[in-house]
This record gives C-alpha cells, structure tokens and sequence, in this order.
C-alpha cells in the first residue's frame, strides 16, 4: 500500500475517532458513536497490516487471533456491575504495553540516533515507560479496590505527600542520568529504576485514594492510558497513535475535572487522598439520629398510588441488583397509572463515569425522563415520593449539613426536601466512602431491606 493511502486511512480513521468521541456525549448518539470508534479501529488496522507492517506476520495474526478471542469472551461474560474493574484493567493493558514498547525501543539495535534527534528519543522513551509504569500499577490496584479484592478504604501512611515527593524527585534524578548514561550507549540501570519507582508510585497513589473517588479514579487512569499511548506513538514513530492517545489523554482529564466540579473536589485533593480519610463521624451513631422506619411493599405502593410526581435514584446498589429491567417495569406500571417518573442521576453514581445510564439505557429507559443533578435537584420539594436505590453516598446531607464531614461540600440530590422517600437497602452498611447517612432516620425516610430487584417486583404486584 502507497505511503499516501495509509496517511489517508490513518487521518480517516482520526476522523471516526473525533465523531466517536461526539457521539457519545450523549446518550442518544452512544450507540453511533461505538459504531463510529470500531469503524475507526477496524480500518487503522488494516492500512497497518497492509501498508506498514512487513514481516512477522504469523506472530502478529497469531496476537490478534488470541487478542481478539479474549476480547469476545470478556465482552460476552462480564456483567455490567463488572464493567468499572473491566475498564480498569483494560487501562493497565495499555500501560504495560507502553512500558514494553519503551524499553524494546531502547533496547533495539537498528534505531541509530546522533545528537538532538538521540536526546528526543530519549526523552520520548523515558516519558513513555514512566507514564506507562503508572497507568499499568495505579489501574492494577483500581481494578482490586472495584472488585473487592482490595479494600475501599484509602491507605494513608504517615508522611505520604513527602513519599509522593520523593518517588517524583527520584524519577527527575533518575531521568537525568538516564539521558547522560544513553549518550555512552548505555543507561538501562537508571531506566530499569526509574520504572520501579514509578510502578510504586502508581501503587501508592491510588491506594491513598477513597472509595468516593474512584469514579474520578477510573476517567483519570484513562487519561492516564492516552498519554502513555501518545508516547508509544511518539517512540514508534505513528502519527495516528499520537493522535488517539492525544484524543483519550484529554478527553480523560476534561472528564475528570467535570467530575472533580461536580463533586466541589479539586483534582489535586482527590490525588493527595481521597473522600473516607476523615476520622470526622458524618452522622454519629444510629441512637443519636432516632430510629429508621421500615416499610413493606404493600405500604410503600398505597403511597405511590397517591403520588403525582415520583423521581427515582439509582446506585450502585441497583447495579449489584441488577435491578435496571425491574426499575423500567416499575417505571410503566407508574406511568400507567398517571403518575409523572422521573431519573435524577448523580455525574459519580455507581463506580464509573456514566454506570447508572448505561444501566438505564439497556432496560429501554426514555432518555428524555433521565435528568442529571443540576436539572432536576431545584424539583425535589415538588416531588411526591424519591426512591432511592442502592445509593448511599450521593443523597446524604451530611455534605450539606455537617462541615467536618469526610464528604463537605460535595454536591448531592437533596431528596430529603420532597415529601416521602423510599430508600431500598440491603441494610443499614455506609456507602463507598464509609460515611454515615442520616438520610435514613428522616421522619419523611422509609426503608425498604432486602434485595433491590426482589423488592421492585414486590412493589411491582403490589401496585
């Protein structure tokens, strides 16, 4: 393939990349802008395969066979409550794969470089396996603290931001005499240490993160990934790489600062550690705040029968549950019955940028009667009944009410202001960010235990 060709497939295939980005900013245009991104895809690979690549084809299809198999096998086998884990560990892939394109590259007989051109390399290379070392440890340890496997809680060591300094202080140190030892031929001592520390930096940096964050957490690692493919792009030499990674690197952080906004968070404050780092009780303990008031389905659907305007919550709870399908059917039965539903969805609902209208979206949920915070929070004392499902975090006062809480000042869905909320739950467990709720002990509060799905399909027979 023509040298040309393959500049026009990769500029194309940048092109579906931009319309992928805009597609799926909303929910409407998602489904086009998947379609747009694999589109894009499908065909950089190809002008690669047939315009650049020429030899060692039977490892590459052997790679791409493997690769491609295990991507169908997740993508047919993971549960949408394991998609945050599954995006976490996709971004360490990405990471890893820059460290090992960066150190092949060093390493690689046939580059010879003399002057500026050596140094720009070099550079080009250090950036690279050290941005990389931190997507792939940070994503590693993101994708433990989603599944369960490691703790919520953010581990806070004494003098952290000092050891954060030194790991960064360590890795200038090191970036200096790993660009006067490559000029001698040399300088895998101070690369090889380099990326320990980095690969410790990651560790650290989002162990000392709380649950409340990881939201946050998860669009940050992808701006993270981009970058590190950016690098790759720059050490191969591939103008579509640098522009992909370019695309994802931002996009991840304008997301990230959207969240931070939303969240009344600076980005340096979620870094520095996350919500849950307080020993500060955001409600105290459950004999100070009087007694929750269970409800059972019966009662609960007499009061929806009486409802004019009902604004539903989903959380991660809902996710868990899988409740989605059983909340659209719930929705109906109301809509038929001449009520008025509604979704209020907070931007860091659930574990992942976007979890609950996702959700919401695969069991046929109108987009127009899905409202974000902002929209819909000025409504709530016109509102009859709130439900809330499975979420804890993003509708507790305490943000609002007690300064010293862990969560002050993060903006939250006050539906503590409409006339009756429904709140179902497991039990009376904090959320994410280990935070009491006083939600619960409202006397316009009524709880519903149990399973969210079993407890919708009841209400469901009882309406």
């Amino acid at each position: 393939m023509p040298t040309g060709l393959v500049t026009a497939s990769y500029i194309g295939a940048a092109v579906l990349f931009i319309l992928a980005l805009g597609g799926l900013s909303h929910q409407e245009t998602a489904r086009r802008g998947n379609l747009y991104g694999m589109l894009g895809m499908a065909l950089a690979l190809l002008a690669t395969l047939i315009g650049v690549v020429s030899d060692n084809f039977a490892i590459l299809f052997g790679a791409l066979v493997v690769g491609g198999a295990l991507g169908l096998m997740l993508a047919k086998r993971v549960q949408m409550t394991q998609m945050p884990e599954l995006v976490a560990i996709l971004h360490s892939l990405v990471g890893l794969a820059a460290v090992l394109v960066g150190f092949a590259n060093f390493t690689d007989p046939a580059v010879q470089l003399a002057g500026a051109e050596k140094t720009i390399h070099d550079v080009e290379t250090y950036l690279g396996i050290l941005i990389g070392a931190v997507t792939f440890s940070g994503s590693v340890i993101a994708f433990g603290k989603l599944s369960g496997r490691i703790g919520g809680k953010p581990l806070v060591l004494p003098g952290r931001h000092w050891l954060n300094l030194a790991l960064l202080l360590l890795a200038i140190w090191f970036g200096a005499w790993f660009l006067d030892a490559a000029e001698g031929g040399a300088g895998l001592a101070p690369l090889l240490l380099m990326t320990a520390v980095a690969l410790l930096f990651g560790i650290h940096m989002v162990m000392a993160i709380g649950g409340a964050d990881m939201p946050v957490v998860i669009s940050m690692l992808n701006s993270y990934s981009g970058w590190a493919a950016s690098a790759t792009g720059f050490m191969l030499g591939n103008d579509l790489l640098i522009v992909t990674g370019a695309l994802v690197g931002s996009s991840g952080a304008i997301l990230s600062y959207i969240m931070c906004r939303a969240m009344n968070r600076r980005f340096l404050s979620v870094i520095a550690g996350g919500f849950g780092t307080s020993g500060a009780s955001a409600a105290g303990a459950a004999g100070e705040q009087g007694e929750v008031q269970p409800l059972d389905p019966a009662d609960a659907a007499v009061m929806l029968k009486d409802a004019k305007n009902v604004v539903i919550v989903p959380g991660y709870g809902m996710a868990v549950a899988q409740a989605q399908h059983a909340v659209y059917e719930l929705t109906k039965e109301l809509q038929n019955a001449g009520v008025s539903v509604r979704f209020a969805i907070h931007p860091v609902a659930g574990r992942m940028p976007g979890h609950m209208n996702v959700l919401l979206a695969e069991a046929n949920v109108p987009y127009d009667i899905v409202l974000e915070m902002d929209e819909i929070n000025d409504d709530f004392p016109e509102v009859d009944v709130s439900i809330v499902i499975g979420a804890n975090d993003i509708v507790n006062p305490s943000a609002q009410e007690v300064p010293d809480s862990p969560i002050a000042g993060m903006p939250v869905l006050e539906v503590w202001k409409g006339r009756a909320t429904f709140v179902l739950k497991r039990s009376m467990a904090t959320g994410y960010a280990g935070v009491e709720n006083p939600l619960f002990f409202r006397e316009n509060t009524f709880m519903l235990f149990g399973d969210a799905r079993e407890m919708l399909q009841a209400l469901i027979k009882a309406l």
